[in-house]
């Protein structure tokens, strides 16, 4: 049985309170839902020493549908699954967090905690003495601390690209790419105060530092603008039906004008890389309606950008592959056929 280390735990009473505790240990980390701080903690590839509780912080659990969506944090996965004004309005983000794990696990996760997930990679998300076998990776310390497997020059090795000086785990959040092609911004709390940043700016393209806020800050609320005229989608590729992280995301949502053109664009990849790529493309879409040469050229764009690598599932070459068939069937979808790929 895996347990745990040690560690002091902190109910905190406020969001201020939380973000003091987090400031004033070096190594503190959030437990909202646990869903995947716990499992890391056991695997010993996280092991704070103080774990910041905030489950409970009214502030933080609330879903208003007034000029626009504001979710709280600790709003979980399931509630935002099944609400029938994001259902309605921004209808991405309803699937994405329906399509995360188990029943089970929607009732405990939450939105800041799969905007927040880990980067994961199979050389990563293994027990201790599975990792201690292989003398460890540059993302997964040691048992003391330290990064035991180090190449001819002494830097830290990345087992999935060898002679790369970067950690390259992969993004597997799902609700990330829907909250972005949704225009979200989230909001932050540090020891400053509160600042809101669109959700793109929050990730790094690095397994180890996939997140750009300070260590410090927590994030408190997302905030997506009125969806009037916006349709959107997001499509899941994993193994099973259920249960298992993303091998690939695609998240789409455009407005239309009349007669079908397109007045705006946004299209997603996730956990093909260590952020959310927002595709730049996505804007040659507008001014013209989506027609299957639009469709097709953002497709084969969007798989010049997917860069699979041995860290997940599925082979390589396929799961590049499926990166046309998704981006296809989730634009099909937004233009009222039944898309298949």
């Amino acid at each position: 049985m895996m347990r745990v280390s040690r560690f002091r735990y902190h109910a905190a009473t406020s969001v201020k309170d939380a973000v003091a505790a987090l400031a004033d240990a070096p190594d503190a980390m959030l437990l909202a839902g646990g869903t995947d701080l716990v499992p890391n903690m056991k695997r010993r590839t996280q092991t704070p020493s103080l774990v910041v509780g905030i489950r409970q912080l009214p502030a933080l659990s609330r879903l208003e549908n007034g000029k626009g969506l504001t979710i709280g944090a600790c709003v979980t996965l399931e509630e935002i699954a099944r609400s029938r004004s994001v259902q309605g309005g921004w209808s991405a983000l309803a699937v994405a967090a329906g399509k995360v794990a188990t029943p089970h696990l929607r009732h405990m996760g939450t939105l800041g905690g799969n905007l927040c997930l880990d980067t994961r990679c199979n050389y990563y998300n293994q027990n201790a003495e599975w990792r201690e076998a292989i003398s460890y990776c540059m993302k997964a310390p040691s048992s003391n601390g330290g990064h035991a497997c180090a190449s001819p020059d002494g830097t830290s090795i990345c087992w999935v690209a060898t002679s790369s000086p970067r950690c390259w785990a992969v993004s597997s959040t799902d609700t990330a790419p829907a909250l972005i092609a949704l225009r979200a911004e989230v909001s932050l709390v540090g020891p400053e105060g509160e600042r809101r940043i669109p959700l793109e700016q929050l990730y790094h393209d690095d397994g180890m530092a996939y997140l750009t806020k300070a260590r410090e800050e927590m994030l408190t609320a997302v905030r997506c603008p009125p969806a009037e005229g916006w349709r959107s989608t997001y499509w899941k590729l994993r193994r099973r039906g259920s249960f298992d992280f993303p091998v690939l995301g695609v998240a789409a949502a455009m407005r239309f004008g009349t007669g079908g053109v397109v007045e705006a664009a946004r299209v997603v990849l996730g956990a093909v890389q260590s952020y959310p790529i927002l595709l730049e493309e996505s804007a040659a879409l507008v001014g013209r309606p989506l027609g299957d040469d639009a469709i097709r050229d953002l497709a084969e764009a969007a798989a010049r950008q997917a860069r699979p690598l041995d860290n997940t599932d599925f082979e390589l070459s396929w799961r590049k592959k499926v990166v046309k068939s998704y981006v296809r069937g989730a634009l099909n979808e937004l233009r009222g056929q039944r898309g298949d790929g």
